[in-house]
């Protein structure tokens, strides 16, 4: 990973889902594998939007050439991570001496580590200036207001990372280089905050409807029973425990969502369309 990581070099985008699906003596996809799915850069800067501290990597004064971790607090100006750093830091001084860099941002969602999601950053930072500075400045303070205090000490000053590599891992089986053309030109998915809540209220309420998906929509007729465990702009996936063992199921909306209320309409035109599919009338 070290020769990719350095600067000039051209990584591979292409996505690698390779261990993401069960194994077991099937592993053929219950589900339709073309419906739309957020792509890696999506997923990526979905996630670095989501979350307000990373770990800043520099290249170390003392012992020269380690790699040096500080956690730290970043905004995000037009796909550019910016921070606002003291002198007195030590991962300013380095950066002082080298602009090589990475800021590493994780997901802390409860159970195995390993299957949260990651991105790593790499490239240049170095202190904001002219339009750059205005832009850093201004993402900076509105995710964090009261560092407008320190916003006028002397001896700090907003930083900006230009990306020049990504790295994503969505969890076990799930990671590509990402081009840098289409980390600048992905949004964030607009459900995302909602998405824990929306996923909760199916499981708690309306695990009913949830077979009923998977039994009108895809190969999985045999479904026991399921668990919503992911949604997104495009569609949904759910956990469908067959005679075989739980399996993936992702399933699209006919159009891309773009808040909590299209979700929950969409989810009841699906059902509605699942329950006359499957024949069993109004519910």
């Amino acid at each position: 990973m070290t020769a990719d990581l350095q600067r000039g070099s051209v990584p591979s985008t292409m996505p690698n889902d390779a261990h993401a699906r069960p194994t077991g003596t099937s592993t053929e996809p219950l589900y339709d594998v073309n419906v739309p799915t957020p792509t890696h850069a999506e997923r990526a800067r979905t996630l670095v939007s989501s979350v307000s501290i990373g770990t800043l990597c520099t290249l170390a004064r003392e012992p020269e050439g380690y790699p040096y971790g500080s956690l730290v607090t970043f905004g995000l100006a037009t796909g550019r991570p910016v921070f606002l750093i003291s002198e007195l830091a030590e991962h300013t001084k380095n950066l002082r001496q080298d602009a090589r860099s990475s800021l590493l941002v994780a997901e802390s969602h409860a159970g195995d580590p390993l299957a949260n999601g990651r991105v790593t950053l790499v490239g240049p930072c170095a202190p904001a200036t002219g339009e750059d500075l205005a832009r850093a400045s201004e993402a900076y303070l509105e995710k964090y207001p009261d560092a407008s205090y320190y916003a006028d000490f002397k001896d700090f000053a907003f930083w900006s990372l230009e990306v020049t590599s990504v790295r994503y891992i969505g969890g076990y089986g799930r990671m590509s280089w990402v081009s840098v053309s289409d980390w600048l030109g992905a949004t964030p998915d607009p459900i995302a905050g909602d998405a824990e809540a929306i996923v909760e209220h199916m499981n708690q309420d309306h695990a009913d409807a949830l077979p009923l998906y998977c039994r009108a929509f895809s190969r999985a007729t045999d479904v026991q029973s399921a668990r919503m465990v992911g949604i997104d702009r495009h569609g949904f996936e759910i956990s469908a425990l067959t005679p075989a063992g739980a399996r993936p199921i992702r399933l699209a909306f006919p159009e891309p969502i773009a808040n909590k209320a299209d979700a929950r309409k969409a989810l009841v035109l699906l059902l509605k369309d699942a329950r006359a599919k499957l024949g069993l009338g109004a519910s």
